[in-house]
C-alpha cells in the first residue's frame, strides 16, 4: 500500500482471532485489514464490492462478504470494526446526498448491532468510527472525550451515528467510538487532492486559515484502532487525532515547504462556498481543536505526533 509499517510490532500469535470489518475497501479500511492481518487475525470484510480483493499479495486471512447473512452465526467473533460510510466530500451536499451519508452510516450500524444480538457468543469488543465533527464550530478551545458540542450537520450526522452504535449492544460486548480527524495518507484522503496545487505554489490558506485542523498519519490510526481492539481497558469515546493540531494556514506552509514550493495563493472563504458550497462551510472553513486525551492516557504511543514528520514520510513515499 505505501505506507511502511514497522515490522518488529507484528506479533507472533498461534491462534488467529476472528475479526469482521465493514468499510474495508475504503482508504481507512484497506490500510487497517492489511496492518491486522499479519498481527493474529482473520479478517472478514463486509464490503458492497463483490470482487475486491486484498491489497496485500501476502495476505492469506481475508475473505470477502456481501451480507451479513453469509456469516456463520456460530463462528466466535473476537471483535468488529465498523467503518462503513460514504466519504463527505463524494459531492455537493444536498437532502438527497445528506440522507445517503446517513443511511451508509447508521442504518448499516444498526444492523451490526442487531447482528450481534443474534450471536452464539457477543464480540468482545466493538469499534466503530465517528469523527471529530461530532464537536461541532468552535475557534480556540482544547476539546478533549470530556467536551461539549455545537450543533450543525456534521454534529448531528455524528451524534446519531454513535448513538447506533451503542443502543442495544450486546452487555458483553465493549464498546469503543473512534472520533477521527483529518487521516494524512499518501493515497487517499485529502492529501493527494492538496498535492497539485500545492505544487504550484497555489495551497494557500483556506478562508482565514485561523481555523483547527486535527488530523493523524493513517499509519497512526491503524494502530490506534489495533490497541483499542486488543486494550480492554479502554472504552467509550477515544479521539482519533494527532496531538498536536494546527492551524489550517500552518498546515498549508508547511506542506508548502515539505514540498519546497511556496504557499502564497489564499482560497478566499467566498470562493470555496461557491465551490463546496455547505461542505466548506461545515468542514473546511470551520473547525475544531480536538486533543487524543483518552489514547494518550491509555499508554498510546504516536509515530508521527508532529505534522511536519508526517508530511514528509508521506511525501517521501510518492
Amino acid at each position: 500500500m505505501g505506507t511502511r509499517y514497522r515490522t518488529y510490532e507484528i506479533c507472533r500469535v498461534s491462534d488467529l482471532k476472528d475479526v469482521l470489518i465493514t468499510g474495508g475497501t475504503g482508504f481507512i479500511g484497506r490500510h487497517l485489514v492489511d496492518f491486522i492481518e499479519p498481527r493474529g487475525y482473520r479478517v472478514t470484510v463486509l464490503t458492497r464490492a463483490p470482487q475486491a480483493q486484498p491489497s496485500s499479495p501476502n495476505a492469506r486471512n481475508i475473505k470477502y462478504v456481501t451480507h451479513l447473512e453469509q456469516l456463520d452465526p456460530d463462528r466466535r467473533w473476537y471483535g468488529v470494526i465498523n467503518l462503513a460510510g460514504e466519504p463527505l466530500n463524494s459531492g455537493r451536499w444536498n437532502a438527497r446526498r445528506k440522507a445517503y451519508y446517513r443511511d451508509s452510516r447508521i442504518n448499516l450500524t444498526r444492523e451490526l448491532t442487531d447482528w450481534m444480538k443474534t450471536l452464539a457468543w457477543p464480540p468482545e469488543v466493538f469499534l466503530s468510527g465517528s469523527a471529530i465533527g461530532w464537536y461541532g464550530h468552535w475557534r480556540d478551545e482544547l476539546l478533549d472525550e470530556d467536551s461539549d458540542s455545537h450543533g450543525g450537520y456534521a454534529h448531528e450526522l455524528c451524534r446519531d451515528w454513535e448513538s447506533a452504535a451503542s443502543q442495544q449492544l450486546p452487555a458483553e460486548t465493549r464498546l469503543c467510538v473512534a472520533r477521527i480527524g483529518i487521516v494524512l495518507g499518501a493515497d487517499g484522503g485529502p492529501l493527494p487532492a492538496m498535492m497539485l496545487p500545492a505544487q504550484w505554489g497555489l495551497g494557500g490558506p483556506m478562508g482565514s486559515g485561523d481555523q483547527w485542523w486535527s488530523w493523524i498519519h493513517i499509519c497512526d490510526l491503524v494502530r490506534l484502532f489495533l490497541f483499542l481492539l486488543e486494550n480492554d481497558q479502554t472504552m467509550g469515546v477515544v479521539n482519533a487525532t494527532a496531538p498536536i493540531p494546527v492551524r489550517q494556514r500552518d498546515f498549508a506552509e508547511t506542506l508548502g515547504r515539505v514540498l519546497r514550493r511556496p504557499a502564497f495563493l489564499p482560497l478566499p472563504a467566498f470562493v470555496a462556498s461557491l465551490l463546496l458550497g455547505e461542505f466548506a462551510r461545515e468542514l473546511l472553513l470551520n473547525g475544531q481543536r480536538v486533543i487524543p486525551r483518552k489514547a494518550e492516557s491509555a499508554g498510546f504511543q504516536y509515530l508521527y505526533p508532529i505534522l511536519d514528520t508526517a508530511l514528509h514520510e508521506l511525501i517521501g513515499q510518492r
